[in-house]
């Protein structure tokens, strides 16, 4: 028994580990839409498709010129909706309101 042997018993025996094949599963597309609000009977409309998981652009600048009243009412009714489903909502400059899911985050 020569030395070449000793090194060849001190080798640890390889141990082959199989890993689980990782599939993907199919993501979920998220929808964004661009709307129009022209008033509160758009409303629900909107909510179904807030409801519905949809990112949405809304148009208000329309709105907003036509019937300063009747955009306040539909804005405040669509931040009610808001709070009572944890959705987020946020104005953006040139007469557009996002609208988000609770699983999306606007950040400001």
């Amino acid at each position: 028994m020569g030395f070449g042997d000793i090194l060849k018993k001190a080798k640890p025996e390889e141990e082959t580990i199989e890993l689980p094949d990782e599939t993907e599963e199919p993501v979920e597309k998220i929808m964004v839409r661009v709307e129009n609000l022209g008033g509160l009977e758009d409303a629900e409309r909107i909510e179904r498709l807030m409801q519905a998981g949809c990112i949405l652009l809304l148009k208000v600048k329309e709105l907003q010129s036509k019937d300063l009243g009747e955009f306040k009412n539909t804005v405040d009714k669509l931040k009610r909706r808001c709070l009572q489903y944890g959705w987020d909502m946020v104005a953006v400059s040139d007469g557009y309101i996002v609208m988000a899911p609770g699983f999306a985050k606007i950040v400001r």
